[in-house]
């Protein structure tokens, strides 16, 4: 059973200093977040739930531990979400009051206010967090996200990745999901390490933060890549750590020429929060994202003679259900209860486990084989000319589907693409047509949108 998610601020064996938080600029220490977040807890204890405009500011961070202090869930806002996002959040979460640094919060916080509160008495199964799903397929869903998953999932990335008070956590990712605000800011106060948010996640804001761990998506790594000199500011950093998406294969090898190390992958979604990682003591490899942290079961859905399938897990990690949704809360789950990711993967002989992509758009069923697009995008990605690259499957009269690739590139031309890809990978896999874009359509955490790119 882990420790309550808020037994301790600090942290096994931290040490308060001044400069404890930073986000945009800003420090705190500890004992300062305590009293800002001990106001608002004052203000908001008893409601239902409460929203908070999720910026990248100190005001943020504040709110939320309120929210925790005070048992209150807490939904968390995208700060550039539109009206009718925001509208609907706030509708179907049912959040009584919005709370941020702007003037048009219905409770103001300001991280320089002290109080005094005593936080309430912990339930593991209450919920702490509402976060709310992508709404790639339909309105997005609130994840009820309880306070036991979040410290039962951070102990265990602590354990995976050696994570100590003695770390100084540099990212520069958004508060309002798993990556940045779970793991990037409660992970960093729940292990007691310093933490320092870049406010914009800019190679050269990560090569002056001076980190021992930082976190990144692909996005982020490939910026770093692309300055060689602040890449080579990393190198003194004890791990770098990607997720939110698949780091492709010449960035993570970038990475290991450029700063001596190769980075962490793992693996998880708002549902499960983090479920799979590398290990920093492991081996790690391009297109791995490790083993199950302590207590999380995985397995590989797979029709007969398929090397590939839907990944289903269960464990401490996993969400409550969908908020007012029971009936998708149940669709979510086998009938002997392990959760459906929707997500496509394989696990090797040695458990290491590889994402190949969504079942909904990425697994590809053409002349009878089955085709994760992940790898295809990795092999065109491996061309020099090529920046970026979206596999999808396209309705074909012969085959089923054919393999249909968007690509970023210079220079290059579809004849050469499709030829190199053939030579790295089963000629089954090749794209049979690649069409050119300017950029891939992506979404906040950098991850491609493939229902957005332009039709055939």
């Amino acid at each position: 059973m882990p420790v309550p998610l808020l037994s301790s601020l600090a942290g096994p064996g931290a040490v308060d200093r001044a400069d404890a938080l930073t986000v945009a600029g800003q420090s705190l220490s500890r004992e300062e977040l305590l009293g800002a977040a001990g106001a608002v807890a004052s203000r908001i204890a008893g409601a239902a739930s409460v929203a908070v405009r999720a910026d990248a500011t100190a005001a943020t961070v504040v709110a939320v531990v309120g929210g925790l202090l005070a048992g209150v869930p807490v939904v968390p806002l995208p700060p550039d979400a539109g009206p009718a996002e925001r509208e609907h959040i706030l509708r179907d979460s049912g959040a009584e009051l919005v709370l941020g640094g702007g003037e048009d919060a219905d409770v103001p916080v300001d991280p320089r206010e002290r109080a005094d509160f005593s936080a309430v008495a912990e339930d593991p199964k209450t919920t702490a967090l509402i976060l709310y799903t992508s709404g790639t397929t339909g309105a997005p869903k609130g994840a009820l996200i309880p306070r036991g998953a979040v410290a039962a999932g951070l102990d265990g990335l602590a354990e995976a990745w050696q994570w100590t008070a003695e770390d100084t956590l540099v990212h520069g990712l958004p508060l309002f999901h798993v990556h940045g605000l779970v793991l990037g800011v409660l992970g960093a106060l729940r292990t007691g390490c310093r933490l320092v948010h870049t406010g914009r996640p800019t190679p050269q804001a990560y090569a002056a933060a001076g980190g021992s761990l930082y976190f990144g998506v692909p996005t982020v790594w490939s910026r770093v890549v692309r300055e060689p000199d602040a890449a080579r500011e990393l190198s003194g950093a004890r791990l770098l750590v990607s997720g939110s998406a698949a780091l492709p294969a010449p960035v993570f090898r970038d990475l290991e020429r450029l700063t001596g190390q190769r980075p962490v992958e793992r693996y998880g979604m708002t549902e499960t929060l983090i479920t799979v990682s590398a290990r920093a003591d492991g081996e790690r490899l391009p297109g791995s994202v490790g083993l199950p942290l302590a207590g999380v079961r995985t397995r590989v859905v797979a029709e007969s003679g398929a090397e590939i399938g839907e990944l289903e897990v269960s464990g401490p990690t996993l969400f409550t259900g969908y908020l007012g949704r029971p009936e998708a809360t149940a669709a979510s789950y086998t009938d002997d209860g392990w959760f459906r990711t929707g997500d496509i993967a394989a696990i090797d002989p040695d458990g290491s486990h590889r994402i190949v992509g969504r079942a909904s758009t990425d697994l590809i069923k053409s002349g009878g084989y089955r085709v994760g697009a992940g790898e295809v995008e990795n092999a065109l990605l491996d061309h020099p000319a090529v920046r970026e690259a979206a596999v999808v499957g396209a309705p074909h009269e012969d085959l089923g589907q054919e393999i249909v690739a968007y690509v970023v590139a210079d220079g290059v031309s579809e004849k050469a693409l499709i030829d190199f890809v053939a030579g790295h990978l089963s000629v089954h896999k090749r794209p049979r047509r690649i069409r050119f874009l300017e950029a891939l359509p992506r979404n906040a955490m950098g991850k491609p949108q493939k229902k957005l790119l332009p039709p055939l």
